[in-house]
């Protein structure tokens, strides 16, 4: 079968799970119950024994298209084959009722549209990350799948065979003629209902259409990049763990940063730098209930001290702490990129930048949302206390680098946003507070960052106290009013990171990369490509400092890097593919605030030019 391009896949999921469908029609990713358990499908992670559940035109010559059902996350994959076209469509509804016989599930529909097209289907499970034994039962309709703990019904309209790694099916599709195949979890001792008909599959197909369109109306971003923002909306909203509000950072784990290399991590959790980022980006385009619902996740969060500090960088999406860092040394990762890495190590770590994300998330919420509660505000003041005492400690920073602590910029620069929210949130409701001692500190962190995380060579801010790294992360600083953004520190380290990387900058052909290994060594092997949300933070910076037409280039630039459905991967790669696991959170949200905020400069541009 071999691998596809990460860019060649587009996601439907039931805001608990997602499956990944590949342009040619075949799931290559699938966990169950949630994003986090092991998977069901990996053909993404090892092609020969990960698993796939493949519908296809079995003809030469097809053409292969795909797209998603206008404002929803309903796929559609197109065969166009010499005798007919074909439709698969995929979804999974949001909230099937209670008595469902099929309960949570994945459907596929074929609807063949003109002509005849030969279909062939192949379901091959492969449990717990390809580590379980897979037993297959063929019933009247269709198959029962069992392994992993999981015991997984195939209904299907269309007989189907069993086979030494599952089932297939072959069978003709005439003009509108369809077939349905739904793939959902029953009892172990329950024999399977019968197959989800075309009525009933077609009936849930408008519902689920329905759904989605009444959530996207919630949307309030009408800008220049509308289509964009609304797909990174949709994007983010299957990302979402329902039961909790949780976003995780993405549905994958170790697509790599590097072909062949080792920066390959599970993110499959989420992470509290995300905060911030989250709550902003949502409440700028309406989506209240998310932002609150995501808040009341971290409120959560505050009330359970962790082995490194009052909070830990991730968790996984339920809110619990334990995600350890196991290697499936069985895998041999995508395009051979191992280890395959299940767990992430960095919950561990110690990050303090999170503390500074948090308490702009509050403040953000406070102002935008709804009220800060007294009692999240005692514990937002103990982890400040807390961080009184720990800032000055070196820590493993922003990227999570495996290569030892040390005294980050960014680290003590989002200590300063912690102590300036906090100050601002007491202030704004009268909260008690050490306003004296908090001004106190903010101001000397202030002046130790314009003192060791400046460069007077390179004028520019640097990655690390007395270093000479750049860092894409000082793109923050004026988004978050440390420096204002015409301040002539902040448009010289514009400038530096904005020349090419092969001359000292951070950028290709207006992308940015994060950081130079070769400076700024992280204990890993190889170089990763651009970036993608570091480059929204340049539009941003680029923006907000008054250059809009250079912010607009760069901006729409970035947009020619979205996948045919508009997703986005953690990177961009030397041939401009997609790099890192995929879709990833971080980029649509800064996707979002970078178009809400470049609107409102090129509308302020527009009225004011001089």
């Amino acid at each position: 079968m071999g691998y596809r391009p990460i860019e060649d896949y587009g996601i439907v999921g039931d805001l608990r799970t997602v499956a990944l469908v590949s342009k040619d029609g075949s799931i290559d990713w699938f966990c169950y119950p949630r994003f986090d358990s092991p998977s069901m499908f990996a053909a993404i992670l090892d092609s020969g024994k990960g698993g796939h559940f493949s519908i296809r035109a079995d003809a030469p010559d097809v053409v292969c298209r795909q797209r998603y059902w206008p404002d929803t996350n309903i796929l559609v994959t197109r065969f166009q084959a010499t005798d007919g076209v074909a439709d698969v469509i995929d979804w999974m509804p949001v909230d099937p009722v209670e008595d469902d016989p099929h309960g949570r599930r994945l459907v596929r529909e074929v609807r063949c549209t003109r002509g005849s097209v030969p279909i062939a289907v192949e379901c091959f499970p492969a449990f717990d990350y390809a580590r379980a034994t897979t037993d297959v039962e063929v019933v009247a309709s269709g198959a029962v799948f069992r392994g992993g703990g999981l015991t997984m019904h195939l209904s299907s309209t269309q007989p189907v065979l069993r086979h030494a790694r599952g089932v297939t099916g072959a069978f003709l599709l005439r003009e509108g003629e369809a077939a349905v195949f739904a793939l959902h979890e029953t009892p172990p001792h329950r024999p399977p209902p019968p197959p989800l008909s075309t009525p009933q599959a077609d009936e849930e197909f408008r519902q689920t259409i329905e759904y989605w369109r009444r959530w996207l109306t919630r949307c309030t971003y009408h800008g220049r990049w509308r289509e964009a923002v609304q797909r990174s909306a949709l994007a983010l909203k299957l990302l979402t763990y329902a039961p909790t509000g949780a976003i995780v950072a993405a549905p994958t784990t170790s697509l790599p940063e590097v072909i062949g290399g080792e920066r390959n991590w599970d993110y499959r959790y989420t992470w509290i730098r995300d905060a911030a980022f989250t709550i902003y980006a949502l409440l700028r385009i309406g989506l209240v209930e998310e932002a609150t619902q995501f808040m009341r996740w971290l409120d959560a969060r505050c009330h359970e001290p962790s082995p490194v500090g009052p909070l830990q960088p991730l968790y996984a999406v339920d809110g619990s702490q334990e995600t350890p860092e196991l290697v499936l040394d069985h895998l041999e990762g995508y395009r051979g990129s191992r280890p395959v890495r299940v767990g992430n190590g960095a919950a561990r770590q110690l990050q303090l930048d999170i503390y500074g994300e948090l308490m702009d998330a509050a403040y953000l919420y406070n102002k935008h949302g709804e009220l800060v509660s007294f009692e999240l505000w005692t514990h937002l003041r103990d982890m400040l206390e807390w961080l009184r005492e720990n800032w000055r400690r070196p820590d493993d920073g922003i990227w999570e680098v495996r290569s030892g602590t040390r005294q980050v910029v960014f680290s003590k620069h989002m200590s300063w946003v912690a102590f300036d929210r906090g100050l601002r949130l007491a202030e704004k409701r009268s909260f008690p507070a050490p306003r004296d001692e908090w001004a106190t500190l903010r101001d000397r962190i202030y002046e130790e960052i314009m003192v060791r995380g400046w460069n007077e060579d390179l004028q520019s801010f640097v990655g690390h106290f007395d270093g000479r790294d750049l860092d894409a992360s000082s793109l923050l600083m004026p988004l978050t009013f440390f420096v204002a953004p015409t301040d002539p520190r902040m448009l010289s380290t514009l400038d530096a990171i904005m020349r090419p990387r092969a001359r000292g900058g951070l950028l290709a052909d207006g992308l940015v990369y994060r950081y130079d290994p070769g400076r700024s060594p992280d204990g890993l092997e190889g170089v990763e490509g651009t970036f993608s949300l570091c480059t929204f933070w340049l539009v941003e910076a680029l923006a907000r400092a008054g250059r809009v037409d250079r912010a607009r280039l760069v901006f729409e630039q970035m947009l020619a890097y979205a996948n045919h459905l508009g997703l986005y991967s953690e990177e961009v790669g030397p041939r401009g593919e997609s790099l890192g696991n995929f879709p990833q959170a971080f980029t649509h949200l800064s996707l979002i605030s970078a178009a809400f905020n470049l609107d409102r400069a090129l509308e302020q541009h527009r009225s004011n030019p001089g």
